[in-house]
């Protein structure tokens, strides 16, 4: 998919993969309206984009999902590309997860892409086609201990991701996910932590290759302009 003059609307957008995002598809001509909670951080970031719209947001809750959604059609009457980035980490082994803490993880990580991607497809089908990118992990292809809850959280994102793909196909609208390994953002120090994790930082791991998050970004670019259904960093 050409990306110029695309109306993009990214979730995660402040900060990381979702910020390193917005400004390199901004640069390659796209309409850009960015979604994440801190606002202050947004407004300094459209300022700097040639045509952007921010939208404080925060993705667990299903009224500011619409309210994006609401605000991307009403600036710009149509949403072309979806990138659903807005996620958080869970560490610790599975005997001791906290299983409230783990709804509001599977709340952000899987359940705010489903309402997103619900309220963008009707929109898309009118259009005659988008394009939905779901940000998944490389935990997701693997079994990592003390990971177990997040990856879960990436194999249904990645279930739902495929099998939108097949579902949309007859309504020329793509869906794709993508799979970045470890990247240097604020993502691991922003985790949820429990038992022998809770004072770990991906950092602390030596020698274990990091992504910057322009990498990321690009390979990102690359999915929307191939449209296969995966990539992985």
């Amino acid at each position: 998919m050409q990306i110029k003059g695309k109306v993009i609307v990214i979730t995660g957008a402040s900060q990381g993969i979702g910020l390193a995002t917005a400004k390199l598809l901004a640069a390659k001509g796209a309409k850009t309206v960015l979604a994440a909670r801190s606002a202050d951080t947004l407004k300094k970031l459209v300022d700097e984009l040639p045509d952007a719209l921010a939208v404080p947001a925060d993705l667990r809750k299903p009224d500011d999902i619409r309210k994006m959604i609401d605000a991307a059609m009403g600036q710009y009457g149509r949403i072309d590309i979806l990138i659903n980035n807005a996620g958080q980490g869970l560490y610790g082994p599975i005997e001791s997860v906290d299983i409230e803490r783990y709804r509001d993880i599977l709340e952000l990580n899987v359940v705010s892409v489903l309402r997103a991607m619900q309220l963008a497809i009707p929109i898309m089908r009118r259009q005659g086609g988008g394009m939905i990118l779901n940000v998944s992990s490389r935990v997701s292809k693997n079994y990592f201990p003390n990971l177990g809850a997040y990856a879960s959280t990436k194999y249904a994102l990645n279930a739902i991701s495929l099998t939108a793909r097949e579902e949309l196909k007859k309504d020329h609208i793509i869906v794709s996910v993508i799979h970045p390994k470890m990247t240097s953002t604020n993502f691991g120090k922003n985790a949820v932590r429990t038992g022998e994790f809770a004072h770990f930082r991906p950092g602390d791991r030596p020698n274990i290759p990091v992504d910057a998050p322009e990498q990321v970004a690009e390979k990102i670019t690359g999915l929307i302009e191939t449209e296969a259904a995966e990539a992985e960093m």
